[in-house]
């Protein structure tokens, strides 16, 4: 029997009926995917998939305290839901107390659309975007440029059930285009990208362009050496660096002393001015174009998530507001040890708050300066410091009295973006961006360009 015979909610409402633990959290999603590769300015493959995954969680109360357990497996159907419910019983049983254990969440009303088949996508999703694509393919071949990408459309369907009540579903659409045009010597490179929910608002043709104007700068080739210059970072390379930051905002991890955002004696930064520009970093599910879920999907615990806040509505939250910090990321469980509010993560990332000035206005306006493409390959350094090290990617261009000259070799960075928020002189205009780094864990994400009047090129890269 297929898995796509058994609807979502019927998985999730069985499940709850076997469970024979004191608390019980079912979360059933739904995937499919579709996607084009091309390389050469030409298709290569295309493909259409679907699965399910099934979440089982128990809690089990105890004298000590309530234990929880969790089993996860795909393709799961009827007859399979017993031995599931029963193995996360088990894994409850034998495990010790739960340190974020909270009362299951309740009272939060049940979504109209719960009963629903689960949304799907399609290679239909491309019904207007190929054919254009085609167009940017004649484009290039006639401009003498190859194009390599790929496109990929998701969309989860995730539905969310527990004892206490709770039924709630997320529909959760989610697309990627990334195009790289390359010189037929392969000698020159550049890359472009774009975050969209349909691909209905992306355009292969304009992409073509923009990437056939980085590969006539890079037709003038200089070796810069390794020091600090001034920068404009894009958007793209912005998200990158303050998903990072987000990550690491842990409340609890800040109490405790482990990270940038901790103070002697085990308080946290929150209340501090981190920047003097008047910008502000928020999250927000209802965000137009980066919505995202309005309630806590967890599939386990740990860091600042947990099992027992599931279902919990989030809220939008401001974790810098005009330059100041003001939220950590905690669970219902860390906010009640570090008395910090009840700040849970969410899934889209909004820094606002510069001038109304696109990339090239802020180009335009360099004397001398670099200009990034994107960063990539980044690690941890000191997270005291959060101080991160990367390399540039598919184009450094040297900006000369407000025009670019040509293109410098690639550099390994040390930065911190707690730091470089800190000291950035300009926030251009908050656009729609693709984080290329993250783009496979975070891609709902609006910023700005910035201004950094002394960035770290560490030391000079071969990378490409």
């Amino acid at each position: 029997m297929s898995p796509r015979t058994n609807k979502p909610h019927e998985i999730v409402e069985r499940a709850l009926e076997l469970s024979r633990a004191d608390g019980c959290v079912v979360i059933a999603d739904e995937q499919s995917t579709a996607n084009l590769r091309w390389a050469g300015n030409a298709l290569t493959t295309n493909g259409v998939t679907r699965g399910r995954t099934l979440t089982v969680v128990a809690t089990v109360d105890g004298k000590e305290g309530t234990a929880s357990g969790v089993v996860s497996r795909s393709a799961v159907i009827m007859d399979e839901l017993e031995p599931l419910v029963r193995a996360a019983e088990a894994a409850a049983r034998g495990a010790g107390p739960a340190e974020d254990a909270q009362p299951l969440v309740t009272d939060v009303p049940a979504s109209q659309d719960f009963t629903d088949a689960p949304a799907e996508t399609s290679s239909a999703v491309f019904a207007d975007f190929a054919p254009a694509l085609g167009e940017a393919f004649a484009r290039a071949r006639a401009g003498g440029r190859e194009l390599y990408g790929f496109a990929n459309h998701e969309l989860v369907s995730t539905y969310v059930g527990t004892s206490t009540g709770l039924r709630l579903r997320h529909d959760q659409p989610n697309g990627t285009l990334e195009v790289n045009a390359k010189s037929p010597d392969r000698t020159r490179s550049a890359w472009a990208g774009r975050s969209t929910r349909d691909f209905k608002d992306v355009d292969p043709t304009a992409l073509d362009a923009e990437l056939a104007v980085r590969l006539g700068w890079a037709e003038r080739r200089l070796e810069l050496p390794a020091g600090r210059y001034e920068t404009v970072l894009p958007p793209t390379a912005v998200a990158d660096l303050l998903i990072y930051q987000m990550w690491s905002a842990s409340g609890r991890d800040a109490v405790e002393g482990r990270t940038v955002f901790s103070k002697p004696g085990g308080k946290t930064r929150v209340g501090e001015k981190l920047s003097e520009l008047p910008l502000t970093l928020r999250s927000d599910p209802n965000e137009p174009g980066l919505e995202s879920a309005p309630f806590v999907i967890a599939h386990s615990s740990g860091g600042d998530q947990s099992v027992f806040d599931n279902g919990l509505p989030l809220a939008a939250t401001e974790w810098m507001s005009r330059g100041e910090l003001k939220h950590l990321m905690t669970t219902r469980h860390s906010a009640g040890l570090t008395g910090l509010s009840v700040a849970p993560g969410i899934d889209n990332l909004i820094l606002e708050g510069g001038e109304d000035r696109s990339l090239e206005e802020m180009v335009a306006a360099t004397e001398r300066g670099l200009l990034l493409t994107c960063l990539w390959y980044i690690r941890e350094v000191d997270p005291a410091t959060l101080l991160l090290t990367g390399l540039t990617r598919d184009g450094v261009y040297l900006v000369e009295n407000g025009e670019v000259t040509g293109e410098v070799n690639n550099f390994r960075f040390n930065e911190s973006p707690v730091d470089l928020i800190g000291r950035a002189t300009e926030a251009g205009r908050t656009e729609k961006t693709l984080p290329r780094e993250w783009s496979d864990w975070f891609t709902r994400a609006a910023m700005p360009a910035l201004r950094v009047p002394d960035f770290n090129m560490s030391s000079v890269s071969q990378g490409v």
